[in-house]
Parts: C-alpha cells; structure tokens; sequence
C-alpha cells in the first residue's frame, strides 16, 4: 500500500546574514549572531568558510528569499568575495520584488566608500573587472545601492563605542522592525481567530471605545487573541506594553511596584509613584500626551485599572484588559466587552493537527479517532494543544486508549482532559510539574535551574521564564490538595494559613517536599527549635516578603528564647528572608544544598567554627543586608559556587581566600563599610564591585587580577594604589570617586575611562605616553590645583604647560574631559579640537580658555557639549575663543552629517558666560526660547 508523506514546506528564517568569513567571522558576527537567537529569532548563518565562487548555490538562494530581513556586515575586504557580491545582488533583488528588510552595518568601514565604490572597494571591483567577469555590473548597483540604505556605522577603534552596545541597538532594531513588517502573517500559523481579531479591530477603531475588556474561560485563548490584535496595531502608537500575568506579577512584587515599571516603561524613564493614586501633575501631564496601546492580562481586581492611571493617558490610546470575571471588566470601566468563543469544529481540528500530525488537517487513518478528540476538547485551544502534544507520534492503539479513557468522565472537562495526560507522566515528571505549579512558576530560569538539575537531572531549556498556564497551575494545586487529607500529609504547602498552622503546631512530617510562605499574611509566629525536624524529604524553603515599594516588613517568623533550628540534610533550596537566628544548625549537612539566601538576616556567622562543610552542590549564596555577619566561612568545599554576594553587610571583617573557586563569576561586596582588604579572588574575574568598601588600598596582590576590566573602588577609604596595577594589561575602567586618595595613581596603558571625581588631588603631571589611549577623565569637583603635562621632544628638554595643559588635552584618544566643580581652577590652555566633551561648568576660578590651531575634520563625533557656565572670571578673550572652537566643531559635525544615514544625530551644545554672541558667526539669533529659521528650497 503506498504511504503518501506531506510536501516539505520551504523553511522561513527571520533574518539571513550575510559577512565575509575572514574579516568578521570569528568577531562581531558570531557576537551578533548569539545575541539574535538569545532573544528568539530564526537566523540563517552560513557555517561554509570556503570561497564558493561567483555564484550562490540554490539552497543559499533560497535561505535569502525565505527570510524576512537581511543584515548585511560590510568589512573591509567584502567586496574582494565574489560569493558575497552574488549573495548582496540576490538580497537587493528580495528588496525590490519582496520588500524584504535590508539592514547594512557598516563594519570598520566609510558609507561613503561603499556608495561611491571607494577605497578598498575600488581595487576589489578593479580586480573584478580585470577578469572579465559579466557580473561585475550588477554587483556594482547592488553594492553602491546598499550604500544609500540606512544602517549602523561602527568606525571601531579606541574611541568608538564597545561593540556589545552596537549589538544591543541593532538586535532592538531587528527586533521592533519585524514586529512591524509582519502583521499580516506573523501569526499565519494561529488558527481560528481572524474573524475575532476582525471584531476588536472594529472597537479599537471606534473613538469612543477607549478601553475594551476581552473575557471568557480558562484556555480559550483570551491571551493568544489580545497578543494578535497588539502586534498588529502597536506601530501606530507612540508607546505600547503587553503587561502579562498581572494577577501573578501583583502576587510577587505588589501593586505599588508593578505601577512603577509600567508608568516607568510609558514614559521611558524611571519614575517611582510613593501615592495610592498619581498625584504629581507633571507626571499626568506627561502621560496625557502619550497616544498609546497597552494591554493588561489576567486582571481579578478592578480597581487595578484606576491604580495604573490610564485614565490620564492621551487621546487616541487604547487600553485592552484580560479577565476571566466579565463583573470584573465592567467594574474597571470597560467601553466595550467583548466574549472570546469557543473555536468551531473546522478550526478545532486544525489546531488539533497542528500539534497532532505537524500539519493542518489529520491523516486519514486518525480521522475519526481526531474527530472524537476536537469534540471531546469542546472548542477549547489549550485542551486541543495539550491532546494533541500528547498524542504526537502515538500508534492508533495508544490514541484508542486515550478515547477509552476520557469516555470514563462522560462529558469531560477541561481540567479532566488535562489531568489525563497528567496521570501518563513518569513519577519524576509529575514531580516537576507540581514543583512547577507550586514554586517555579514565573522564575527566571537561571534561578532555579540549577535546583531543577539537582532533583530531576532536568535542565531547564527554552524561554528565560518558566511560564505555565493558570489553569494548569490550577490543576497541579488541586491534585496536591486531593492526594492527602490534612496539612500535614500534603507533599507540598504554599497557603500562608495552611504553613501557619503546620509551624505553630509542629505538624509537619516526611510526606512534606517543599514550604512556600508569604510572611506578609501571617501573624508574628515563634518557631520550636524541631519544627522542621520530622519534615526528612523537605528538599524547598521559600519564606519571603512581597516586593511591596516603599513597605519596610518586620520580620514575622521569630526565634523561641533558642539560638538556632534544625534543617533536614535534603535541602536544595533554601531561601529565608530576615532569618531570625545567629547561624545556621551545626547538625545541619548542606551536602545536597544548591541555592542558599538569607537577606536581611540576624546571623553573625553562616555557621560555627571553620570546620570544611561539604558544599560541592552549592551554586548560590545571597547574604545581602546581613547587617550583623562578620565572618564568610570557609568555602574549600564549595568548588561550584556560581554567585557569592555579600552586598550591604556592613559588620563583614574577614573573608577566606577564594581563589579555588573556578567557577565564580558574581560577587558583590559592595556597602561593606569594615571591610579592609581586597579578598583573594579568582584571576579569572572582569569586573569587581568595591564601592563603598572600608578599603584603605590597591594593593601589590592586585597583579594577579590579570583580566579585569573594570574596577569599582567609589566611596571606600583608598588611599595608595599600587603601582603593579600596571600590570592590568586588560584594565579599561577605573573609579576612584570620592576616595581620600591625594596622588594621580599609576594608570595602565589600557585604560580608557578613569574616574578621580570628589578626591583630594592637588597636583597632577603626565606624559604622552603616560595616558595611553585614555578617552574619559572625570575629575570634576576635586580638589585639583594644577594639572601639568611634559611632552618629550626628540633631543630637546621637557616643556612644561600649566593648569590643564597643551599635553593631556591635544592627545586625540581623550574625548571626554570633566572638570566642573573645581574651584581652584584657573587655566584651560591649547586644548585640542577633539573633545566631544568638555564640562567645566562651576569653575568660578577658571580665567583664561585657550584652543590649539583649529585644522583637520573632527572625526568620529557626532555631538557635541561644552559648558562653561557659571565662570563668572572668563576674560573676553576666552569667550571669543569658545565661541570660534564651537564653530570649528558644529562645522565639522555638520560635514560628518551630511550624504551620511545617521540613525539618531544629537543635538550640539555649548554654553559660556556673556550677554551677546557674534552675528558674523550666528546668524540665527532671539533673546527667547525659539528661533524661526528661512530654509533655502530644495535643501535637504
């Protein structure tokens, strides 16, 4: 009999790259490349990396056409690969007949040369055409015309910005483009739901439906639905935000939190609301002149609608709320309230197909047995999903068996069609799922993988956010609640009564797994020094406050005239807010132990003595706001400790010696007021938080930190720094803030960034050489009373300039100087024309500003700010000065500019004290806040 197998549908990619191999390969593109698939896109990535020839295979061909986007990485030498010229013909040719996205990065080199074949795309294209090569022609049309789109200019170099930033922006980019371009076939693959998106579509377009409230049961894809419509029309608005899981979020961080990252996120900016309603006008304001779509899922409360102010935002927003109350949308004020249905049979079966067969319409031998499915499933998108996810790949037997077990419950429901494939999962399988359901539900996966692996040999994969469905939730809570009969024989506990009630009568025993407690709805409760001593499989401790901004909680779970209480040696988790007592059991053998945080903790000591636990399976320690610890025990033992924070602990003295641990990567010890010394660390590190630390000095040990990169010493009591910093090849960022420290210290050559603000330097002298390739100085408000610099001159003596000198300042890697709030300062001479930045506002000493010949063009800038306001003691000529540099630097930023594809130009600045302003040099002139400008035609 012949077996027909369905057409191979050709395979869609998101973005398609394209690079030359040799140039960007091993750099920049795999950089980009790992950050597109983090954040979920499909990327086509060429891992051949031979020259392939002039032309493109057709699978090649083909990977470019199915994509939505291209990005291409235009190097020095890609115009020398004919196979890359073949691949940007074909990209521009998707452009014109596709309107597929075509992104260039201009990578190291000149838009300019690429829209103009210039520079070492000329010779490229010469050797091309020296070959006689037919296509040569139509490379050329392609590759100037990728010139002319918009991209991002990466010039690198040292005074460029860090590549991950320019990742960061072009993922961003990627990201909001694709959500634009797709809607109408983002969601080609959700079934069931046009006729449905159509209707809120025709409400949200009705001026007096501001809010539209979406309701109907659990699983019939209220959420799926609201996503949809959002993406569609998220474009047209100029702020927009899905806030998921509202109800959960509420749960975990309280309403006074989630309001400040929403109004935060409309406004772009940070905003902490201490008011049960938004009182300032300016915010009000502000959000009324926001047009935005917002929707907020999962809504149970009605005066949450009000709380979050959209109220006050602009005309034309639209607000659509989730819920499965429809009094609930009613009460908060919804316009329009509109019942997600039921999927009809049609629909139902090609969404049962979908996860079923991976195709859209079943088999024919499962036709029936599907048809008995979808109408088991009443119309209901999760039940299909999960029937159909189960059945995946199963014989006809299997699905026999499945039909023969849900006819038990007559006319099922949904929870009883999900709790049948429930009941098929491994014991170790339904463990996880009630963990799940009872814990993990809305961690980050990096906070609980590790205990995942560790109770189920089950690394967490996918999403970032372990994410579960309510009803799913639901359903494992209520299995727990059915598997025993009193508190006490449950395997798990989360209701704060029902652990109130287990603590203060000691009820608990073996059957317990895992503990779950709110302490914020329980009355003060003192502990017997044995409550946990019958629990032998408690294997998860989770006490907490809620997230509640502005709320200060006291701590509820108090010791009972005992020191100390005794953990089962089971434990992989255990977090205890406020953690009432001095240390941890002696008794207790963190052998299994994976993740241990005690914030706010009384304990003076983790535990007794210095004797070496066994903490192989230790990943995580969280001490932070132990204001009493003094001592970090030995962690000999502690081999795969991840994160170590000690944040806040101010009474903290002494520390062991860390450098065994491998595999540390977090540790923070910032606020660590009696802290004296640097630890000994691991050399692996690249950023090392000190801030505020009792630090009194760098010391020689500081050699061994061979790849730091950045150093944070800010508000702690440094004094010396040692000189074999030096040797810190990788250093490229330094802060000594508001530090006692009175010498310019010893710099590496590496440095970049360095940060003497607020410190009691007097007298500072450098060299040429001295500052490398030193781009930022901040020291604006020390004590600095004269900054000289020597350059040394080929058999002539050292010449020495005064104040802030020739030297330091005409060296072209420094962009960024700081010097405002220095009020001994009274010399700025020859200072180059290559700061970007010049901040010397508040010098009221500062007399005389000098530049050096204005020549050249001012590369790499495209924004500029120089202030000198209040320098009351500026002589005229230094004004003029100013005022002629201010010109030299617009001009010069005006050219880079012009015929360039700037994403974001910046606006130039510079301020100095004076009443008139040279007309000869400003045109454009109004003692007001405005100017009207006569634009030549055809300008632009």
């Amino acid at each position: 009999m012949a077996s027909s197998s369905p057409s191979s549908r050709q395979t869609k990619h998101q973005v398609f790259l394209s690079f030359r191999g040799e140039d960007t390969r091993l750099n920049f593109t795999s950089h980009l490349l790992k950050a597109l698939k983090d954040t979920g896109l499909n990327v086509f990535f060429d891992e051949e990396t031979l020259e392939r020839g002039e032309q493109i295979s057709p699978a090649l061909s083909n990977a470019i056409m199915a994509s939505n986007l291209s990005i291409i990485i235009l190097s020095k030498d890609y115009a020398s690969s004919k196979s890359c010229l073949a691949e940007i013909s074909c990209i521009m040719y998707c452009k014109h007949t596709r309107r597929q996205i075509v992104l260039p990065i201009f990578y190291h080199v000149d838009p300019f040369d690429v829209r103009n074949l210039g520079g070492s795309f000329k010779t490229s294209f010469s050797d091309h055409e020296s070959k006689s090569l037919d296509q040569v022609r139509r490379w050329k049309k392609a590759f100037a015309d990728v010139g002319k789109l918009k991209g991002w200019h990466i010039e690198g170099g040292k005074f460029d910005r860090p590549e991950t930033k320019y990742i960061k922006d072009i993922v961003e980019y990627v990201t909001k483009k694709l959500m634009n371009n797709k809607s109408s076939t983002a969601f080609e693959e959700l079934v069931g739901i046009d006729y449905q998106k159509k209707t809120i579509l025709k409400l949200i377009n009705q001026k007096d439906c501001r809010v539209i409230g979406l309701w109907g049961m659990a699983g019939i894809g209220k959420t799926t639905l609201a996503n949809v419509v959002y993406h569609e029309i998220c474009s047209k608005f100029k702020s927009c935000w899905f806030l998921q899981n509202v109800r959960e979020k509420i749960r975990q961080q309280g309403m006074e939190s989630l309001r400040n990252n929403f109004v935060s996120k409309i406004l772009n900016q940070q905003i902490d609301i201490l008011t049960p309603s938004i009182g300032s006008a300016f915010i009000r304001e502000r959000l009324n002149n926001k047009k935005v779509i917002v929707v907020v899922d999962d809504v149970d409360d009605p005066d949450l609608i009000d709380y979050l102010g959209v109220k006050h935002f602009g005309d034309g927003s639209k607000i659509i709320l989730i819920s499965r109350d429809r009094q609930v949308l009613k009460n908060g004020g919804a316009d329009k309230i509109h019942k997600v249905n039921r999927l009809n049979e049609k629909s139902s079966l090609q969404l049962f197909s979908t996860f079923a067969f991976k195709q859209l319409n079943p088999t024919a031998n499962f036709r029936d047995l599907s048809n008995q499915f979808v109408r088991y499933a009443q119309g209901n998108p999760l039940a299909l999903k999960v029937l159909g996810c189960k059945l995946y790949t199963k014989s006809r037997k299997e699905w026999e068996s499945e039909v023969d077990r849900l006819k038990e419950y007559g006319q099922p429901k949904i929870s009883q069609i999900l709790k049948s494939s429930f009941d098929e999962l491994g014991e170790l399988e339904k463990n996880l799922f009630l963990d799940i359901a009872c814990f993990f539900k809305g961690k980050y996966k990096e906070e609980v993988e590790d205990i995942l692996c560790s109770l189920y040999n089950a690394c967490a994969a996918g999403p970032l956010i372990i994410s579960m469905h309510d009803i799913l939730e639901e359903m494992g809570k209520d299995i727990i609640r059915q598997e025993a009969i009193g508190i006490g024989n449950c395997s798990r506990l989360w209701s704060p009564n029902n652990v109130h009630q287990m603590l203060r009568y000691n009820k608990g025993n073996e059957a317990i797994k895992g503990i779950k407690l709110d302490m914020s709805q329980i009355d003060n409760l003192k502990l017997s020094p044995t409550v946990f001593e019958n629990m032998l499989n408690l294997r998860f401790i989770h006490f907490y406050f809620p997230r509640k901004f502005g709320e200060c909680w006291n701590n509820k779970l108090l010791a009972d005239q005992v020191d100390i209480v005794s953990l089962p040696d089971e434990l992989r988790y255990l977090c205890w807010e406020c953690y009432p007592f001095k240390s941890l059991s002696s008794s207790f053998n963190p052998k299994n132990l994976v993740v241990l945080k005690l914030p706010h903790g009384d304990m003076e000591q983790l535990w007794n003595g210095d004797n070496h636990q066994d903490l192989v399976s230790l990943k995580e320690i969280d001490l932070f706001d132990c204001k009493n610890l003094r001592k970090i025990p030995s962690l000999l033992g502690a081999i795969n400790l991840k994160s170590l924070c000690c944040r806040g602990c101010e009474s903290l003295v002494e520390l062991p010696c860390l450098t065994h641990l491998a595999s540390l990567k977090s540790f923070d010890l910032h606020g660590c007021h009696n802290l004296k010394k640097i630890p000994e660390i691991p050399s692996h590190f690249h950023y090392l938080d000190l801030e505020g630390t009792g630090i009194e000095e760098v010391p020689d040990s500081i050699e061994h930190l061979i790849w730091l990169r950045q150093l944070r010493l800010s508000n702690s009591r440094v004094k010396n720094v040692s000189n074999n910093i030096l040797k810190l090849e990788s250093l490229n960022d330094l802060d000594l803030s508001h530090c006692p420290i009175s010498k310019f210290p010893e710099i590496p050559k590496s440095l970049r960034r360095l940060n003497l603000s607020k410190t009691q330097i007097e007298q500072v002298s450098l060299s040429f050489d001295y500052i490398g390739i030193l781009a930022d100085l901040d020291m604006s408000g020390s004590g600095i009373q004269k900054l000289q610099c020597y350059i040394s001159l080929s058999g002539s003596r050292k010449i020495p300039t005064i104040d802030v000198p020739s030297s330091i300042l005409s060296f072209k890697s420094l962009r960024n100087l700081r010097m405002n709030h220095c009020k001994s300062l009274k010399l700025l001479l020859d200072l180059p024309p290559y700061l970007w930045r010049l901040d010397a506002h508040d010098c009221p000493s500062l007399e005389k500003v000098s530049f050096i010949q204005q020549h050249g063009f001012l590369g790499g800038a495209y924004e500029l700010s120089m202030m000198f306001s209040n320098c009351s003691n500026l002589n005229q000529d230094s004004i003029d000065s100013i005022e002629a540099n201010a010109m030299f630097k617009i001009g010069s930023i005006a050219e880079k500019w012009r015929g360039q594809n700037i994403f974001f130009p910046r606006a130039s600045v510079c301020c100095f004290p004076g009443t008139e302003i040279s007309a000869n040099k400003f045109e454009s002139q109004n003692v007001y806040s405005s100017l009207t400008l006569k634009i030549a035609p055809n300008v632009c």
